[in-house]
């Protein structure tokens, strides 16, 4: 196949500026109109309690989807094919855990933050570790990401500076979210799902007929490309990783980590919960489609603009998406397309700002002032967000010590933090036994076990010193991170396990609706600063529908897995 020229910047037209224009317009003017309709801090922090399940199954796909999706399932596309689609589909049936299994429990216990369900069903020290360990997560890895893939986007697409585009998109998303809460961040993401969504399909559709179709990108790039399940000696994708330990980054993130879960918290009963998950389940379908396949669309048209490995293997994948919306679309669908990206950003910016200003101000500021007005706590939250900010911002110039592959980067640094977090929400619900002392003793078992690993991994990519040669210290290096997050977890819940026998067991009063043995039994709730809330339940039409529309979801993913298998 003949490989075509490309170019590598382009200069928007002017009908793009307007089209950008209307967008910025439109997201401010949600954000602005829920600014003036919130009053406490459950409007604020839970919209109300009030959503339905489409703007929830909405709101959770483009809080996940942001431009490191666009960039980095593109550039892992174009280096290794659809593989790393994996990730997508198999939140597709984690979103079913969080629906059937955790949103349940949540919405008995009527807590804001995940922390304090941790707490709840352990100790305060549990509520602590989560709550920081969440706030230096989305440091390392959604803010600081989010803004080195917009980046890289803008600076090749429309030549902007780095530095200035990151601070432009901070400001510009932090006044929405600040302004309105969560559900101006909700409604804004209904907007931004549908533009995001158009402009990738778009796209993939443009690319596809360039290539000459499935048969003619097929006949382009290499057979292995299509297959998914990949041995398990492989460096980046073995299938027990998949498998295994993919499976607790997922649960960690989909179900235990506050940017997702709030948005299912402030569902007007648990039917639309579960509703709004099984929808983004179905929206997690569509990442391999108009994400990853782009990226090999892009190595089968411009393959000489990527640079290869002594190895073979491409070296800046995360070029193919930006050289695809350069190279092919037209004037008019630039400024659509950069729109998309646009609003994956600040969808994705916006949700960590609500979340991490949720969990400062409730799980900290609370604590330390009970007595905080509604209208302090709003304000507090409305302020929490600015250290994280400067902070992602000095992170980014360190992110591609982890790995050249945006995306990679992104699972490998989860893979340190979620394994004692899932090992302690999972077993927590699971058995009554385990208590405060097992669950703090895993947590910081742990952090310690992500620490060394990501420590090592940093100082040995740097050269800092000489490379190790300890074959303890390599084999924590070089094993695949999937692989040292089922070790982790193991070990974590090895110890949660261990301690919690070794020590008195739970006050069972303490555990009514926390866990599968004590679901039935009456819980105290106390919501903060509002009346206490009670969600409606599932009606049986809901029920049968959530049954129906989940089984769907199962069959479709398994079905996807085994044509590309």
């Amino acid at each position: 196949m003949n490989h075509a020229a490309a170019i590598t910047h382009r200069t928007l037209a002017p009908v793009d500026l307007v089209i950008i224009g209307i967008y910025f317009l439109v997201v401010f003017a949600i954000g602005f109109y829920f600014a003036r309709k919130e009053r406490t801090s459950t409007d604020y922090f839970l919209a109300g309690r009030d959503i339905g399940w489409f703007a929830i199954g909405a709101s959770l796909f483009v809080s996940n989807i942001s431009t490191e999706h666009f960039i980095g399932l593109a550039g892992s596309g174009a280096t290794s094919g659809l593989a790393v689609g994996h990730f997508e589909w198999l939140a597709c049936l984690i979103l079913l855990i969080l629906g059937w299994v955790f949103v349940p429990f949540y919405l008995r216990s009527n807590v804001f933050t995940m922390p304090e369900f941790l707490e709840r069903r352990f100790n305060r020290n549990c509520a602590v570790y989560l709550a920081s360990i969440s706030i230096i997560a989305y440091v390392f890895t959604k803010i600081s990401v989010h803004l080195y893939a917009a980046a890289i986007v803008l600076e090749r697409v429309v030549g902007w500076n780095q530095w200035t585009a990151a601070i432009v998109l901070v400001i510009a998303t932090g006044i929405y979210t600040v302004a309105g809460g969560l559900a101006a961040v909700i409604y804004t993401d209904l907007v931004q799902t549908m533009i995001l969504i158009a402009g990738a399909v778009i796209l993939t559709f443009v690319g596809l007929d360039r290539v000459g179709g499935f048969a003619g990108l097929r006949a382009a790039v290499p057979a292995n490309y299509f297959h998914m399940i990949k041995p398990m000696t492989d460096p980046e994708f073995p299938w027990t990783g998949i498998f295994f330990g993919a499976p607790i980054l997922g649960i960690w993130y989909w179900c235990t980590d506050q940017v997702i879960v709030q948005r299912v918290l402030s569902a007007r009963d648990e039917g639309h919960a579960k509703a709004g998950t099984i929808f983004a389940g179905f929206l997690k379908v569509l990442p391999v489609f108009m994400l990853v396949l782009p990226g090999l669309i892009a190595f089968a048209l411009y393959r000489d603009l990527f640079k290869i490995g002594p190895h073979g293997q491409v070296l800046n994948g995360d070029i193919a998406y930006p050289t695809l919306i350069i190279n092919l679309l037209p004037t008019g669908l630039v400024g659509l397309m950069i729109a998309a990206l646009l609003a994956a950003l600040m969808g994705a910016m916006s949700s960590v700002f609500n979340s991490a200003s949720t969990l400062v101000t409730l799980d900290f500021y609370k604590k330390l002032r009970p007595q905080a007005s509604e209208m302090q706590l709003v304000s507090f939250g409305r302020a929490a967000t600015g250290i994280m900010v400067v902070l992602g911002l000095l992170w980014v110039p360190f992110i591609h010590l982890i790995s050249s592959q945006l995306y990679i980067y992104l699972q490998s640094v989860q893979a340190y933090i979620s394994p004692p977090i899932a090992a302690c929400f999972i077993l927590g619900i699971l058995w009554t036994r385990l208590n405060g002392a097992g669950a703090i003793s895993s947590l910081l078992t742990g952090f310690v076990m992500g620490t060394v690993r990501f420590i090592f991994e940093i100082t040995d990519r740097l050269g800092a010193s000489p490379r190790y040669s300890s074959p303890v210290i390599r084999w924590i290096i070089d094993m695949n991170f999937l692989h040292y997050a089922i070790f982790m977890f193991v070990v974590c819940s090895l110890v949660l396990i261990a301690v919690s026998l070794m020590t008195p067991a739970p006050d069972r009063r303490k555990l009514a609706g926390l866990t599968f043995a004590t679901v039935d039994e009456k819980m105290d709730t106390v919501a903060v600063g509002t009346p206490q809330f009670k969600p409606a339940k599932e009606t049986a039409l809901e029920r049968r529908l959530n049954i129906v529309f989940s089984l769907g979801l199962v069959a479709t993913v398994v079905g996807l897995w085994i044509y590309f298998r």
